[in-house]
């Protein structure tokens, strides 16, 4: 498992204005890394018997700047400063530098992961409605917008995402591969009406509530349904992150930039 998290700039001065943080708190804090570690702690609750290496890869900003032109040349012909914080997670979590923490909390620094093949989690919100606008569309009109918008997301996945995160990840060397893209699993999620896939619209059950009694979110249903099952109820009930902001890759310098805006 290889977590990333950045020294934002943005997010470094406002913490400096609280006395009790120091350089570390700055990559400890960071929301992926939060949730990463709890993953981490419920897959070794529910499948002991398997080693879990959790890769923490903490990138300075500095050694960030130093990367940024390589990894614009890979994503081009991408261009936006979107492209560019998601690009920048995948570019060193490809690297797989960092310190790794398996069983029994044994720590191992200066770590570099030796895996070859990297799974992606890219798919899962295009095939069972995990994006904002997805709820945007059921809420303006109804099954048949939301319909619409899964069909355009699936469509131009390749243009948009497949070409570039491949790019940027096997400069390293990697090979990625996606399962929610495996051919009998996108067949089967096509042919699912819309309404079996994500909950919109739809009363979730009392029983299935987490600790505050709140409910499952609607997007991408079906996958939390089935981490339910599978015994992990952390990850059923984890709200939807892009990892940009998970990681700490968007607005570095300034909190007005947009994603769409175009690289200078």
């Amino acid at each position: 498992m290889l977590n990333v998290a950045f020294e934002n700039p943005r997010v470094v001065k406002a913490a400096a204005r609280k006395a009790s943080s120091d350089g570390n708190t700055i990559y400890l804090t960071c929301p992926d890394r939060l949730t990463g570690h709890q993953s981490h702690a419920e897959l070794l609750r529910v499948c002991p018997g398997r080693t879990w290496r959790f890769v923490t890869i903490d990138v300075p900003y500095e050694v960030l700047l130093a990367h940024r032109p390589q990894i614009q040349s890979l994503i081009r012909p991408h261009n936006t400063e979107m492209d560019l914080s998601i690009a920048s997670a995948l570019y060193f979590a490809a690297r797989g530098d960092g310190t790794a923490h398996s069983n029994n909390n044994v720590i191992t620094n200066n770590y570099s992961s030796p895996a070859r093949v990297l799974l992606s989690g890219l798919g899962a919100d295009e095939l069972f409605g995990g994006y904002t606008r997805h709820a945007t569309a059921f809420v303006r009109r109804g099954y048949e917008g939301l319909t619409q918008e899964l069909e355009l997301d699936f469509q131009r996945l390749s243009k948009r995402n497949l070409g570039r995160d491949d790019r940027v990840i096997s400069h390293w060397g990697k090979e990625v591969r996606y399962p929610y893209l495996d051919e009998v699993l996108v067949e089967w999620a096509l042919r699912m009406p819309v309404w079996m896939k994500c909950g919109f619209g739809q009363t979730v059950p009392a029983k299935v509530e987490d600790k505050l009694n709140q409910p499952l979110e609607p997007a991408k249903m079906t996958l939390r349904l089935l981490a339910l099952k599978l015994g992990m109820s952390e990850v059923a009930f984890e709200k939807k992150r892009a990892i940009q902001f998970g990681a700490r890759t968007a607005k570095m310098e300034s909190g007005r930039s947009k994603g769409t805006q175009a690289l200078s």
